[in-house]
């Protein structure tokens, strides 16, 4: 079972003023591709799983604005740790409908 979550926002300098959505795309590609369970809100990304696999997977997403370009990025991030056991349905289970 997964002992955290981890909520991201990522916030990149982009080349020359661009917009952040492309870049902002390519991290919650990056999550996508990890295979950890994740949920996109309109101002983070929450994932679940073990906290140092997620921790690595902030790294990597740093690590991709920079080779796309973008001179720094400033990722803000929320985390809950749990030994045992932590999950996005339990916390959530009150809100079935997002309300």
């Amino acid at each position: 079972m997964a002992n955290a979550l981890v909520s991201i926002q990522i916030l990149p300098t982009t080349p020359g003023g661009e917009s952040v959505y492309p870049y902002v795309d390519r991290a919650i590609d990056i999550i996508k591709a990890s295979g950890v369970p994740y949920r996109v809100g309109p101002l983070e990304t929450t994932m679940e799983g073990e906290l140092g696999e997620l921790l690595g997977i902030v790294e990597r997403m740093s690590e991709a604005m920079a080779e796309l370009g973008c001179p720094s990025v400033i990722s803000q991030v929320k985390i809950y740790y749990n030994p045992s056991g932590a999950s996005m349905d339990r916390l959530l289970e009150k809100y079935p409908d997002g309300k």
